[in-house]
């Protein structure tokens, strides 16, 4: 198994990268997000990697931290989730927010994951929710910020099919307030 590269960017190609380590280019599927952290080609980084194995292909895929690397395989444990599917899930939501999202059982906020309806994420939440049993008190209390920010709009009088329209648009990782004026910019349009 492949479980770590370090070398040189050779390039990006839309959803993946060409790491060369030791004279070999191996391309790895990642997330815009973990494209935006590598830096530029030329530069050096490391990624850690799932090696996923079907009958007709293996593939690579990336991760900053050995963490969200955990948390892919975690995802590709429930029923429904391929590999394509858990990286969509991780280019969504943060770790903690994704941890949060299931805590939550907050079926609406995976739903703005391509290749996941409702019913879909009603079985991966039922199917992940046992094995994030140890999440903090705190994360199991609070309402997920996907959920604070939909039942804003909400309040706002925006219709459940116009928010689902803007929701993979606006950065997770953004204070509440920051993700209520992106969305109101989304909707303005």
């Amino acid at each position: 198994m492949i479980g770590r590269l370090a070398g040189s960017i050779v390039s990006f190609r839309g959803d993946s990268l060409v790491i060369d380590v030791g004279g070999v280019g191996y391309e790895v599927f990642i997330t815009a997000k973990v494209a935006a952290g590598l830096g530029t080609p030329g530069d050096r980084a490391v990624i850690h990697t799932h090696l996923h194995v079907r009958e007709d292909i293996m593939s690579l895929f990336g991760f900053p931290t050995e963490a969200d690397r955990d948390l892919f395989r975690m995802l590709l444990s429930a029923q429904g989730v391929g590999p394509k599917v858990a990286l969509a899930m991780l280019g969504s939501f943060s770790a903690d927010a994704l941890r949060q999202v299931v805590a939550t059982e907050d079926v609406d906020a995976l739903t703005v994951v391509p290749g996941i309806g409702r019913r879909t994420a009603q079985k991966i939440i039922l199917d992940l929710r046992p094995r994030l049993a140890d999440l903090e008190a705190d994360v199991l209390d609070s309402a997920s910020p996907s959920a604070q920010l939909r039942d804003a709009l909400e309040s706002l009088g925006y219709a459940p099919a116009e928010i689902r329209s803007v929701m993979p648009s606006i950065d997770s990782d953004i204070d509440l307030k920051e993700q209520i004026r992106q969305a109101l910019k989304a909707l303005a349009r």
